[in-house]
């Protein structure tokens, strides 16, 4: 069989303008009256809007403090001392004591920051098993090997959960107390652990598995914590929605950061008498000191935040826009020159 072009073949697009790629076209000549005033107002729009990142920016409060405890640092230090080399460390308490001079603007957020922790280590951060905290009863008996060996424990139990995300999760605790008066006794201040992790995580992906006999710890039955865990899963909090593989602060350690310098929210300050933020006054922060960090030459701190309309405090989206924008308005002037020595030059050849 010959083929023929006027012969229509079963795999031949329609004649038409559309599928043979007729239709009329916008082909944009830029000249100098179009691209400079682009240029010119791109680097103003970059410029304005890097200024309004940048300086709400710096109107966010930050109150941080270190509590690694290396030497002469502060009251951490005994407890820093006590736990080197002692995998996990004795239990050990220390203080924060601190004073504010005016109001401390609310909501205020509470973070705790580690530095020189690689989360975004690839064995780390696949060291994981999706399925298992999920809430499948199948993969909560038979964990995958991703998460070796971090996988079954010394008595060949699984263990749930399972990996390295998971036995390194942070588990120092923190409480905040406020001296009203002078000499005065030092009244808690309710901290809102509730609503920290994100609500995909909390609602999707982590899920506790079936009950049995309505008994967590028997859905659990026949599994393992963790080696560097102190308590099972389900022990991780007594209230019944923020136990488990639901924890909020489980759910918040096990999405990973993507660098070394990292933070995660521990809580908000937002109820009673502090629903506008921390009064004036003198305050102290109980820290209950269990998470080595010394080993890997890593600090730990704790940070008080305020907010605003752009979130939390980053100085680096306002830079990069005033950058891009200088160099925008920078490139404009640039072809303005270039524009203007050659143009006498083009008149000349025209004529």
């Amino acid at each position: 069989m010959t083929w023929s072009a006027t012969a229509r073949g079963a795999h031949q697009p329609d004649n038409t303008a559309f599928t043979q790629q007729r239709l009329p076209a916008w082909q944009p000549l830029l000249s100098a009256s179009i691209a400079l005033p682009l240029f010119f107002c791109a680097g103003l729009a970059f410029i304005g809007l890097g200024l309004g990142l940048y300086y709400s920016s710096n109107g966010i409060k930050e109150l941080e403090y270190d509590y690694t405890g290396d030497s002469g640092t502060g009251n951490c230090s005994v407890c820093a001392a006590a736990g080197q080399g002692r995998a996990p460390p004795p239990p050990c308490s220390c203080a924060w004591y601190f004073s504010l001079p005016e109001l401390f603007q609310g909501p205020v957020y509470l973070y705790y920051e580690l530095t020189n922790f690689y989360q975004n280590n690839r064995r780390y951060s696949v060291s994981r098993d999706d399925a298992q905290l999920s809430g499948l009863p199948s993969a909560l008996r038979h964990p995958v090997n991703e998460c070796a060996p971090y996988q079954f424990s010394a008595a060949g139990l699984p263990i749930a959960p399972c990996g390295a995300i998971a036995n390194s999760l942070f588990n120092d605790s923190f409480s905040l107390w406020h001296q009203r008066l002078p000499g005065g006794l030092y009244v808690e201040v309710p901290l809102d652990r509730s609503g920290i992790a994100w609500w995909t995580d909390y609602h999707v992906k982590f899920r506790n598995p079936p009950l049995v006999n309505g008994s967590l710890a028997l859905a659990f039955q026949g599994t393992a914590p963790p080696p560097n865990w102190r308590r099972p899963v389900y022990e991780l909090s007594p209230d019944p929605n923020n136990t488990g593989f639901i924890n909020q602060d489980f759910v918040v350690w096990m999405r990973t950061a993507a660098l070394p310098t990292f933070r995660k929210l521990y809580a908000r300050i937002r109820q009673g008498n502090y629903s506008a933020g921390l009064p004036r006054g003198a305050y102290r922060v109980n820290i209950t000191y269990n998470y080595p960090v010394r080993a890997f030459g890593g600090h730990k701190l704790l940070i008080f935040s305020s907010i605003s309309w752009m979130g939390g405090k980053n100085p680096f989206l306002g830079i990069a826009y005033l950058v891009v924008g200088s160099l925008c308005i920078l490139t404009g002037f640039v072809m303005l020159i270039v524009y203007i020595r050659y143009q006498d030059q083009d008149d000349d050849y025209e004529e």
